[in-house]
């Protein structure tokens, strides 16, 4: 939130890999961890929305931090994080856990 309430700000000093500008980094950057955040939060399409997350820290992590984990150990933590949530999935009261039990309720 803190990026998106200061974005021409960020947007100058923000590390901007792939050769892409400061600008898009950031919007790239808000959508991944804001967006998708709330979606994973909620359990809305749970899986797609890590993906974003996940590229996000992997490059915070590579990238700003040099693939150090004592430097980047919170990025490191948080892709490891969202990692093992992706495998494990939405739960049963995320949106897709309701989207799947009325799903299973009307194939009966």
């Amino acid at each position: 939130l803190d990026k998106l309430q200061h974005f021409s700000e960020t947007a100058t000093h923000f590390p901007a890999p792939f050769g892409m500008s400061g600008e898009v980094a950031v919007g790239l950057s808000i959508f991944g961890e804001l967006v998708c955040g709330l979606a994973f939060v909620f359990g809305f399409l749970t899986r797609l929305a890590l993906l974003p997350m996940i590229f996000t820290m992997i490059v915070a992590f590579t990238t700003v931090f040099g693939g150090s984990i004592s430097a980047g150990e919170l990025p490191f933590l948080y892709l490891i994080i969202f990692v093992l949530s992706w495998f494990a999935g939405a739960g049963k009261f995320s949106v897709d856990g309701i989207i799947r039990s009325k799903i299973s309720r009307g194939n009966s």
